[in-house]
């Protein structure tokens, strides 16, 4: 298909508490169709080389609000909601790859593509770096470099889960489930299941603001049924497409930076060596904020995406 983009405005729920990245200055909103049915709702801005960032769980493009303001100022910043989030378009779970890591990277090429941008780096985080991951290794013609934050490969992930220590990852066994229980369970209490993470992951709760946070919890709870099919895509046709990678050593062949808080010392691995293992020009460094690292540590986090640049 031919993706089209159009300049009709959005209706995110997140959007009615708080103002998105249309309210910095130079951001503009758009909806650009990118599938049969599926349009991403994505701001941008700025001018020269793109980058592309994608959010995580349980947030929105919102989460990028500082970072993406920093770098408008000498690249061209574009920020979508991943299909299934925020104002995006939410497609129901009809087979396995609908929510499939290839095929959220799949959307996130052809919206640079409708854009005008052939060629692209990627900055990913949490749910955002494993679309980001797979984009990279499925669309090497298109990804110049990537940028991965806290989050391992999901192959690497399920292996490295284990014991009790494994209890850290209960959302994830959860939404692995067949449909129907999990859903139901977490839209019953969907402000307690989403807030747990934004309040467990977070070490400074001032990078949060109220209405931020009740933003994120307002587009969560109207996004049940398509967080959970991404998850659940995740405990299946991911590892499978990851496993096929492994067997016949594909790695990714673009600069990658991979930052990270140290889990390593409690789930008992060397997240170093599982990166490079799919990533031989890495860069990998452990952080010392919380999980939302965009948020608590903006610059940090803007000035190792221009460094990505240098490579």
């Amino acid at each position: 298909m031919t993706p089209r983009t159009t300049m009709t405005p959005s209706t995110s729920p997140a959007r009615r508490i708080h103002p998105d990245l249309a309210g910095l200055p130079g951001f503009t909103t758009r909806r650009v169709e990118v599938d049969e049915g599926v349009r991403l709702d994505v701001a941008t801005a700025g001018s020269g080389t793109p980058v592309v960032l994608l959010h995580g769980f349980p947030q929105t493009r919102l989460m990028w609000r500082h970072v993406a303001a920093d770098l408008a100022a000498d690249h061209t910043v574009v920020v979508p909601d991943l299909r299934g989030y925020g104002a995006s378009d939410k497609p129901g779970e009809t087979g396995p790859d609908v929510y499939s890591k290839r095929t959220m990277a799949r959307d996130i090429v052809r919206l640079a593509a409708a854009l005008g941008h052939d060629r692209f780096a990627l900055a990913g985080h949490d749910r955002g770096a494993l679309v980001a991951f797979r984009a990279a290794m499925d669309h090497p013609e298109a990804v110049s470099r990537v940028a991965l934050l806290d989050v391992l490969p999901t192959l690497d992930m399920w292996e490295s889960l284990r014991g009790t220590t494994a209890a850290v990852g209960f959302h994830l066994y959860l939404m692995a489930q067949p449909p129907g229980l999990p859903e139901r369970m977490i839209a019953g209490s969907a402000d307690a299941f989403f807030g747990f993470f934004l309040d467990a992951w977070t070490k400074d709760r001032t990078a949060l603001p109220d209405d931020i946070r009740a933003s994120y919890l307002e587009a969560s709870a109207a996004a049940v049924p398509s967080i959970v099919a991404d998850y659940r895509a995740s405990a299946g046709v991911d590892v499978e497409h990851d496993t096929a990678d492994r067997d016949s050593g594909r790695t990714i062949t673009v600069p990658v930076t991979v930052l990270q808080q140290d889990w390593g010392a409690l789930l008992g691995y060397d997240a170093e060596a599982l990166w490079r293992n799919w990533a031989p020009d890495l860069r990998h460094r452990t952080v010392s904020c919380g999980h939302f690292m965009a948020e608590e540590d903006p610059a940090l986090i803007a000035a190792e995406i221009r460094a990505l640049f240098t490579r």
